[in-house]
């Protein structure tokens, strides 16, 4: 059961033990009263959740397509049926508000009956990612003290229940176990077989429905990337979920005659989005399990989608792809890249190449949306941007001084509104350095506005060079790599140097059958950037790490660097001076 040190999470947990349906008490989260009355003056917070819109939805549109994960096709009635059995036995179990229900499950049809069932027993949920393994498993569930960890028997050759056995002595809170999958073990619930047969409710309608959450009510407990540490457990109630799909939804025109492409993976915050898009838009939900080129564009032939979410190497690939010229992809609408900054030259040939808008659009999971280009943009007048803040939620750029920043000026992204986290559970540090004393969130991100409002982001605070004393963004230098014709993908890191601090290192990948020198990249940003930015150091490789979002990992980069290989360095042909 979560309890702990945070005042909005022990509020909400024990309100919805003793008074279901109260709001939350406003002044135990990191929203003001003022804020927060306003948020429900204005619509953005309701005493709704996701709940009414799919009820709405199968009664409405019984029969058509909520989703196909290439297993099974589950019509808005089944799957709202599929969702209220499941709901039913979670409350039958004794769960409660209390309690949390931890999912690690790839882009299959159950997580979405997963989640949806969770909200209709009001227990907060948190969605993991598939690749995670026993460490990162053992830590969330270890903190979230959750009741029942769903997951598959196995997926791509590795053995969830094996890991599961290892780790569930040390996880006293862990009562059921649920799997997907066959040769389910005695002793473990199979999902799968339960949705896919009919039958009654454990528990009474009326039972059930006395569990209806409030949109004030946490939904659902996530955990950041924790790429420097164990990860922060990030809370987000009904409302500061839903209000950012609405916005999501309304400015890129989502609606019932869509069809979602979700192929980000659904233990991320962006998959889960994609979700519940789908059941607050009405539109089709097709679930691709694993990405690749050439099923994206055959799914997109198939199904008729026209609206799907990325990170920025996804279109890159999409664009390599020999496919691409193979299959009718007309019916794409809306394609919206995130994650990281999309570089310029693969927005042109997208748009070249592609039918359809592509979007960039900024959130995060402590956020919700902050900012994305829009679908009547002039795309060239926006290249390069992340469109101008929404306007439910307040983005500013902060100089060192803690000043707003000027136009044009580099500082720290910080972000305000309805779709903000309430704050981190358990970690009053976190919170004190999230938030200042007005509500406003460090995002961590580095930004600037132009003149016309449009915001840029430059990188993440974390990953700026200081090289000699001055200020090096890695984005404006691999925006330029991306230029050069030889060049697939790019990262700039810094490395130690015992004289100026940091070196600047381009690491590059060469696109199929090219090769690329050291002296060929220095002469190639030499006329665009300054002498003290080009690269001292250089290295190529086949492939950039990731996250599953796409989103290329510098520090795991880094250490790949320092443990040299192919790198190639070019002593007294690089920026010898420091600025």
């Amino acid at each position: 059961m979560l309890t702990g040190s945070n005042r909005a999470l022990r509020y909400v947990t024990e309100r919805s033990l003793s008074s279901p349906g109260e709001p939350v008490k406003v002044t135990d989260i990191r929203h003001s009263p003022s804020d927060v009355a306003r948020f429900e003056a204005a619509g953005y917070w309701t005493k709704e959740t996701s709940n009414e819109a799919l009820e709405q939805l199968a009664h409405d549109r019984p029969d058509d397509l909520a989703i196909d994960d290439g297993r099974v096709r589950l019509t808005w009635a089944e799957m709202y049926r599929r969702a209220r059995r499941l709901a039913a036995h979670f409350v039958s179990l004794g769960l409660t508000g209390g309690d949390v229900i931890a999912i690690q499950l790839p882009n299959w049809s159950e997580f979405a009956v997963a989640v949806n069932a969770a909200i209709m027993a009001g227990v907060p949920f948190c969605q993991v990612h598939s690749d995670f393994r026993s460490r990162e498993i053992e830590f969330v569930l270890s903190f979230t003290k959750a009741a029942i960890f769903i997951c598959p028997v196995t997926f791509r050759k590795f053995d969830y229940l094996a890991m599961v056995a290892e780790i569930r002595p040390r996880l006293p809170s862990l009562r059921y176990l649920m799997a997907i999958g066959s040769n389910i073990p005695e002793g473990v619930f199979d999902l799968r077989a339960f949705l896919d047969r009919p039958g009654e409710l454990a528990v009474s309608e009326t039972a059930l429905e006395a569990r209806r959450p409030n949109g004030n009510d946490l939904a659902r407990v996530a955990f950041t990337s924790g790429t420097t540490g164990d990860p922060k457990a990030v809370l987000n109630l009904h409302n500061t979920t839903n209000c950012a799909i609405r916005f999501i939804n309304r400015d890129h025109r989502l609606g019932p005659k869509d069809a979602i492409l979700l192929m980000l993976p659904v233990g991320l915050n962006w998959g889960l989005f994609n979700m519940l898009q789908a059941v607050m838009s009405g539109a089709s939900l097709i679930m691709l399990e694993q990405f690749s080129p050439a099923a994206v564009l055959e799914l997109i032939e198939k199904h008729r989608i026209s609206y799907l979410c990325c990170a920025p190497a996804h279109i890159v690939s999409l664009l390599a792809s020999p496919d691409l010229s193979k299959r009718d992809v007309s019916s794409l609408r809306v394609a919206v890249t995130g994650g990281a900054s999309c570089p310029i030259e693969v927005i042109r040939e997208f748009r070249r190449r592609m039918p359809g808008t592509l979007l960039e659009l900024y959130g995060m999971l402590e956020a919700g949306l902050q900012s994305c280009t829009l679908i009547d943009d002039d795309p060239e007048s926006v290249v390069g941007t992340v469109g101008k803040p929404i306007k439910e939620v307040e983005s500013i750029v902060v100089n060192d001084k803690g000043a707003i920043a000027k136009t044009d000026e580099i500082g720290e992204i910080l972000s305000r509104g309805p779709s903000v986290t309430v704050g981190y559970y358990n970690n009053p540090e976190a919170n004190t350095r999230a938030f200042t004393s007005d509500g406003w969130f460090h995002t961590g991100d580095l930004g600037t506005f132009d003149s016309r409002g449009y915001l840029r982001i430059v990188g993440r605070k974390k990953e700026m060079l200081i090289r000699g004393g001055a200020n090096i963004y890695p984005r404006e230098i691999e925006e330029v790599l991306y230029q050069h014709p030889k060049i697939r993908d790019a990262a700039v890191i810094g490395v130690p140097d015992p004289r100026l601090g940091e070196k600047t290192c381009a690491c590059v990948v060469p696109k199929d059958g090219e090769t690329i020198t050291f002296d060929e990249v220095v002469e190639f940003l030499r006329p665009k950037i300054a002498t003290y930015k080009l690269p001292e150091v250089f290295k190529v490789f086949s492939d950039l790490p990731r996250t599953p979002t796409g989103k290329i990992q510098k520090g795991p980069l880094l250490g790949l660097v320092l443990q040299g290989g192919a790198e190639v360095r070019a002593e007294g042909r690089g920026p010898q001076k420091t600025p």
